[in-house]
């Protein structure tokens, strides 16, 4: 499914003038940066321009524009939809920097900043961003709106959103997303995604559990909705991928290399026509079944049903674990939850209701907190990290969450609220 090619002439005016329009209701929340931005300097063979959309407002973020002198099709990659699925984001942020062959690299890392900043998968009124871009009809907030529009100004022959998931995909999505590339049911879309797929897990994969899969987006009528693939597929025609790599077992420069090597392989065509594409990711011998490192804690899956309770990390640590002895006059981290609704710990909840748990109460007198862990499976094991989690409260009766904290010198405090539902 090919575009007509974009001259670069074309898209800089794209970004300074029809752009305009992605500000939502005027062209005053979209702005132009003529400079290139740090870390993304020009060479010989590309041009780079940056500038804002929902300028002035909280939820302000940049998209880059990459410009190579030979002309190709427009590609637009994003990520940060959801703000606790870090390796997407920081992947996006990586690609923003490729040095291009043809055509037109467009980016924007950071698409939900006011979820990033949080570690949340929603915003602080609770929308998750990738609902909001029902099928035939206009998207339902500014932010999705100015995206929107966006990607209807660069009509852009392929589009990849970056997500993670807390599960393998094993065909069914409720139980799990990752280490999957959803497409639509088109034969171009399947075919360059199972090519991805067999290159990167011939390249990449060293734990045969963790080779990637293809799957189909979800039908217009089918859950889940709302998504920004599905619209741009269906209503573009863009050849439109939803990549889910897994959150849980594996670190994130491992969750961010295969982001970077897959989009390289989905986009090749587009933006490496020549060569091969070499973006500063080198594989691996892959070393079959070898025992992985852990990693980061899990987040929300997206081409699936989500249950909404994962939170991502929040610390710098590995599980807060130091070799070092604590100091006999350290003062021991404290450990306080609190909830939003605030009223939610004291009251009874109806069963089904979602509450967010806040950690950042807690205190570190003698450091700073490097682990914020949860157990809210009422059965003792910590399985959740960050500092805010999403707690679904599936049936009738008491719910026991714990929190423990972990500080730099490896000092931890553990908190405990009861959740009653009826």
């Amino acid at each position: 499914m090919q575009r007509d090619s974009l001259s670069r002439r074309s898209v800089l005016s794209l970004a300074g003038l029809s752009l305009a329009s992605a500000g939502v209701a005027t062209g005053t929340q979209t702005t132009q940066n003529t400079q290139p931005e740090p870390g993304l300097a020009d060479d010989e063979n590309v041009t780079r321009e940056s500038f804002q959309i929902m300028d002035g407002t909280e939820k302000e973020t940049t998209v880059y524009v990459t410009d190579a002198e030979t002309d190709g099709p427009t590609v637009f990659v994003i990520g940060g939809v959801h703000g606790n699925e870090t390796a997407g984001y920081i992947a996006a942020e990586e690609i923003a920097k490729w040095t291009i062959d043809a055509g037109t690299l467009v980016t924007l890392p950071r698409a939900d900043v006011v979820a990033i900043d949080r570690g949340t998968r929603v915003d602080d009124n609770g929308v998750d961003l990738n609902r909001q871009f029902p099928e035939g009809s206009e998207p339902q907030t500014e932010l999705a709106q100015a995206i929107w529009d966006l990607v209807v100004d660069l009509d852009p022959a392929v589009v990849v959103d970056l997500h993670e998931s807390r599960g393998i995909y094993a065909g069914d999505p409720v139980d799990g997303v990752g280490q999957a590339i959803f497409h639509a049911a088109r034969e171009p879309e399947r075919t360059t995604a199972d090519s991805a797929v067999e290159y990167v897990n011939d390249n990449y994969i060293d734990i045969s559990e963790r080779a990637f899969q293809t799957g189909y987006f979800s039908g217009p009528s089918s859950e889940p909705t709302g998504l920004l693939v599905h619209k741009a597929a269906r209503e573009l025609e863009s050849e439109a991928y939803l990549v889910e790599t897994l959150s849980t077992e594996n670190e994130l420069e491992k969750r961010v290399t295969w982001h970077s090597a897959v989009v390289e392989r989905l986009v090749e065509d587009e933006l490496f026509p020549d060569e091969e594409p070499n973006n500063g990711h080198e594989p691996k011998e892959p070393i079959e079944d070898e025992p992985d490192e852990p990693a980061e804690p899990p987040v929300d899956e997206d081409e699936g049903e989500s249950d909404g309770d994962g939170d991502g990390d929040d610390s710098d640590g590995e599980d807060g674990e130091t070799d070092d002895e604590i100091p006999a006059d350290h003062t021991e981290p404290v450990a306080e939850i609190r909830s939003d609704p605030s009223s939610a710990i004291e009251t009874t909840l109806e069963p089904e209701q979602t509450i967010t748990l806040d950690a950042t109460c807690s205190e570190a007198p003698d450091g700073e907190l490097v682990s914020y862990e949860w157990s809210i499976k009422n059965d003792g094991t910590f399985n959740e990290s960050g500092r805010m989690v999403d707690v679904t409260v599936s049936a009738s009766g008491d719910h026991r969450v714990l929190l423990r904290v972990t500080d730099d010198s490896g000092a931890s405090d553990t908190a405990e609220v009861t959740l009653t539902a009826t």
